[in-house]
């Protein structure tokens, strides 16, 4: 999916809270998150691979991974907010679940999405206040 050439415009139009960080902001926390995120899924894989864990425990990593993957070219390139919307609040929930079905054989990887899921909670209370704005 290619952006439209007006995709900041467009965002840069949509009402926001006074508290939205700026998008350079929003990528240096990116630029943090996904390095973590890789090791932490990564490692999830590497054990599924090796049957040391069972390919359920890796499911909402994968719909995780997915639903992350599937946020820009929804709220940029479709400029949907309410499936951008959608998708945020999947990526709060598989967090959680990923957290959950991690934590009884790997607690280190469940820690590791602390970070992460700060910061998609906070992005997902943007998202849910931009969609109700506009």
């Amino acid at each position: 999916m290619t952006f439209s050439p007006d995709w900041l415009s467009w965002y840069d139009a949509l009402q926001k809270p006074a508290w939205t960080p700026a998008p350079a902001t929003i990528g240096l926390i990116w630029q943090i998150l996904y390095p973590i995120i890789a090791i932490s899924f990564g490692f999830v894989l590497v054990q599924i691979i090796r049957r040391k864990l069972v390919w359920l425990v890796g499911l909402p990593f994968l719909i995780n991974l997915m639903a992350n993957l599937a946020f820009t070219p929804l709220q940029f390139g479709l400029q949907n907010l309410t499936l951008a919307l959608v998708d945020i609040v999947i990526v709060w929930l598989t967090i959680l679940w990923c957290m959950a079905a991690i934590w009884h054989r790997y607690r280190w990887v469940a820690w590791a999405q602390l970070p992460y899921l700060t910061w998609v909670t906070i992005a997902t209370t943007l998202q849910t206040l931009i969609w109700l704005k506009n």
